[in-house]
């Protein structure tokens, strides 16, 4: 039996985008009944959400499309750029640190795969999912329509080969 693919979802506070993009792919892989060949979580780079669930509104466009979003926010570690295999960012801020991050390991084997997101977008074209949480409703499906994008395409590449 081999390993299953580590997969994190970081943006910035953890409340919005990183949780809802967790909610999302677990929703995917639960329909192709993939879910013991993944781990997956979200991260901030910032800490000031740490422990609180994600953003009612985001919850609450999550849920019109069948979704329960469960984590709690926590702060990017130094030691999940070498525990996953797959570290996925929102946005190029959030790309920059994250790799900045990694550049204290150096150059290790073991570092996860960093990258946007949005690389994964079939139907869309967006450089970086945008930031919803000062804006309407309108950012919340936006975000949740790009992030059901990239996490099929992202499934898709990463879905072991039968």
């Amino acid at each position: 039996m081999t390993e299953p693919t580590r997969v994190l979802f970081v943006c910035l506070g953890n409340i919005c985008r990183s949780p809802a993009a967790e909610g999302v792919f677990l929703h995917l892989l639960a329909q192709r009944q993939l879910e013991d060949q993944f781990v997956v979580d979200s991260a901030g780079t910032g800490g000031w959400h740490t422990g609180r669930p994600a953003d009612r509104r985001m919850q609450a466009a999550a849920a019109q499309r069948g979704l329960t979003l469960t984590s709690r926010a926590r702060q990017l570690q130094l030691a999940d750029l070498t525990s996953f295999d797959h570290i996925l960012t929102m946005d190029d801020d959030n790309l920059a640190q994250v790799r900045g991050l990694s550049g204290e390991l150096g150059s290790r084997a073991d570092l996860a795969r960093i990258e946007p997101l949005t690389r994964y977008c079939r139907e869309h074209q967006a450089e970086a999912v945008p930031d919803p949480y000062y804006g309407g409703p309108e950012g919340f499906d936006r975000v949740l329509d790009l992030l059901f994008d990239a996490c099929l395409g992202l499934v898709e590449h990463l879905r072991p080969s039968p």
